[in-house]
Order: structure tokens, then sequence, then C-alpha cells
């Protein structure tokens, strides 16, 4: 009988960490037809225009991953304008640039800031204008230089894009960033660490390897890392956090 009930709550918990990602499916909200060599990267209007707007800009973005990983994950990247400049820098981590020993670690001003990924669009998920942007610019370049992992990226469990996001966000806590419940990798933590602060600087969090884990924070609520999908409870914009749907009804 105890095996019995073992067996039957492991399928619960298989049952739930699976529906949203199939909800998702089901729903078209994932694209599974498409190219990536011609998905779309089109601008979409979410950053001020450099050329009228002469404060610093800091902005995240997070936008589903391409075809199926989409009902699972989303890909982030933080875009950073200095006072009176004419570009933006888009920081983040791609992993095709880590293959034959390359970095993955890209900081550009080729793209848009705010650009569809592979033509998912993206979600802005922190905004900073003015004088608080330009001290969390002053810090980038350093916390962009401290990422370790700027040659390796792994998918699942990390590290990868969100990863880097996530570590950008425990070094600079004036960005106090709360990623994404679906940002899969943000709770990959440097080998042998199994406690650090959370990205938001408003708690902390325990992670095994981002596989299993727990986060309690003021932004982030409390979250359940079980195989790097999150469960958990928004406390500052009351929802829930479901695999493959995020914050319900926060995120939409």
């Amino acid at each position: 009988m105890d095996h019995f009930r073992t067996a039957w709550w492991l399928l619960a918990l298989v049952a739930l960490l699976l529906s949203g990602p199939l909800l998702t499916l089901a729903f078209g909200s994932v694209s599974m037809r498409g190219d990536w060599r011609t998905a779309t990267h089109r601008a979409t209007g979410l950053a001020p225009d450099p050329s009228t707007y002469r404060e610093a800009v800091v902005q995240v973005y997070a936008s589903r991953t391409f075809g199926w990983r989409g009902a699972f994950a989303v890909h982030t990247w933080l875009a950073a304008k200095p006072k009176d400049a004419t570009r933006y820098a888009r920081y983040e981590v791609i992993g095709w640039y880590a293959m034959r020993g390359g970095s993955a670690l890209s900081i550009s001003d080729r793209g848009a800031p705010d650009a569809e990924w592979y033509g998912a669009p993206p979600r802005l998920i922190r905004d900073v204008r003015g004088a608080d942007a330009q001290a969390i610019i002053d810090k980038l370049p350093a916390a962009a230089a401290s990422y370790p992992y700027a040659t390796s990226y792994t998918t699942w469990p990390g590290p990868n894009s969100n990863t880097f996001i996530a570590h950008l966000g425990r070094e600079i806590p004036e960005l106090r960033l709360t990623m994404p419940s679906m940002a899969i990798g943000k709770d990959y933590l440097p080998a042998g660490q199994l406690f650090a602060r959370a990205p938001s600087g408003t708690g902390y969090q325990l992670s095994l390897s981002g596989v299993l884990g727990l986060t309690g924070a003021i932004d982030e609520g409390l979250e359940v890392n079980l195989l790097g999908l999150v469960i958990g409870l928004d406390f500052r914009h009351p929802g829930i956090k479901l695999p493959g749907i995020g914050s319900w009804p926060a995120d939409g």
C-alpha cells in the first residue's frame, strides 16, 4: 500500500509539472512550426527611442524560447543605454556562441533592445530610468566580467542565458531583479554553492545545481524548484506560479 501511495503521489507531481506546458502547447501559445533561420527579430516599441529619450535606461526582457522549448522556458536579456547614448547594448548569453570553445557571453549594440526572440514577443520584466539606471550601468561591465560560465552553456538545468541574467541581479542589488519563474537556469548556482541571495536581493534561496531548490523572498515570493520547473506563490502581485504558465494571473 505504501508503494502504491508513493507511486500515486509521484504521478500526481509529474502531472502537475507537465500540465502547464501541455496546456500551453494545446492552446497554441507556442508555435511548433517555422524555421529558426527565417524567424523574425523585429523591434516591438517597448524601449524608449534613444534619439529622443536622453536619460539612462536599463530594461530586462523575457521571451519564450523557440519551438517546443517555449512551452517550458523563457530566454532573458538585459538592455542598457547610458545617458545621452544613441544606442542600447544588449547583455545576454547565447548558447551557440559557445560552440568550439567560444564565449556564450554577448554584449552588443547591433540588435534592437526590445526585439522578438525568434518570433516570440518579449515581455518587459524590469524598467529603470535616470540616475538609478546609470548607477546600474556603471556596475554592468564588472558584473558581466565576473560571470563564471562565459565559455559553457547547457540548456537544462544550466548554466544558460537565465543563469547569466540572474547573476547580474545578484551582483547588482540596485537592479532589484525578479526573474520570471519560467526562466529555467536562474537557480543554477556556481559549483558547490547551495545557498545564495535571490536575484532580487529581497530574500534567499537553496539550490542543488538548479535541479531542486527553494526560494523565499519578498519579490520572488515562495518558489519550489522541481527538476528546474517552478511551482510557487507570488505575494507582491497575488497569484500562483506554474510551469509553462508562469505567475498567473500576473503574467497573463
